[in-house]
């Protein structure tokens, strides 16, 4: 039997967006959206980065990193993910700051 879904309104960098999700995930979505929204307030309120894409990108690898870094801290020994998309993101970081 599938989930009953219901549209979520959730407000990213002051647009707004409607999702379908399952009732039991409405909380946690909103709470990402959240994340991501503090997430990107943050990139853009550096003044370095203004177009909305690099930031969302930005983000993106931000949060991708702090995953990666939290399951290879309960992993303990797993392939170096985290480190491989810090670099990553400071490369890309590096390329926005001189275009």
């Amino acid at each position: 039997m599938s989930k009953a879904v219901q549209p979520v309104s959730l407000n990213i960098l002051d647009k707004e967006y409607k999702i379908a999700c399952a009732a039991d995930e409405k909380e946690g979505l909103i709470n990402s959206a959240r994340e991501l929204d503090r997430q990107m307030r943050k990139i853009r309120d550096t003044g370095k980065v203004s177009s909305t894409d690099r930031i969302a990108v930005l983000a993106a690898l931000n949060l991708a990193h702090d995953l990666t870094a939290s399951s290879k801290n309960e992993a303990n020994g797993s392939l170096d993910i985290g480190q491989r998309l810090a670099d990553l993101r400071s490369k890309i970081e590096n390329v926005l700051e001189n275009s």
